[in-house]
């Protein structure tokens, strides 16, 4: 799907040290990351600047592509407390979901998405050790959106086009 980003929104779409977050249509949110093979220093060091773009820019997810790196690590914070998982894969789902997404990528647009309902998650924590999660509603919703990050897939591939909508992400920031 073609985005046209109406002129009222086009302030969001400039990256820089106030809006860290990589826009469409960088061409690294449409690559597939590469699995990562060993947690290094580095790793650490972008989990935490991810985590911080995050709440900065008050999202419950991101991707490392989000930032330009294409490697698969995702941070989720469903109730505030982040939980970064590297090399996520989900292993069982079930049941069917629709609600409102937005993206950081994508300020400003919003639509509804239908997703799994619950889900297995397996992955490895920041330290490396494997953690395996079930989750269900929008902690499960959010992960799922973002290992589409890191599979080069946007909500726009997957919104019900009839619902998307335009409106003020952060209103009182502005």
């Amino acid at each position: 799907m073609d985005i046209v980003v109406p002129k009222d929104f086009q302030h969001l779409y400039v990256r820089d040290e106030k809006r860290p977050v990589v826009k469409i249509p960088d061409g690294v949110l449409r690559q597939v990351a590469a699995p990562v093979e060993k947690i290094t220093k580095r790793h650490v060091k972008l989990a935490d600047n991810m985590v911080r773009i995050m709440k900065e820019a008050h999202g419950v997810g991101i991707a490392a592509p989000q930032v330009g790196v294409s490697e698969r690590i995702i941070v989720i914070a469903p109730e505030k407390k982040p939980v970064i998982l590297v090399n996520p894969e989900i292993k069982e789902k079930s049941g069917k979901i629709v609600g409102q997404e937005g993206c950081l990528s994508i300020p400003g647009l919003y639509g509804d998405v239908e997703r799994f309902a619950k889900i297995s998650v397996e992955a490895y924590d920041i330290k490396g050790k494997p953690v395996d999660y079930d989750m269900e509603g929008y902690a499960a919703v959010i992960v799922q959106h973002e290992i589409d990050h890191l599979d080069g897939i946007l909500f726009i591939d997957k919104v019900d086009e009839t619902t998307l909508e335009w409106r003020d992400p952060n209103p009182e920031d502005e």
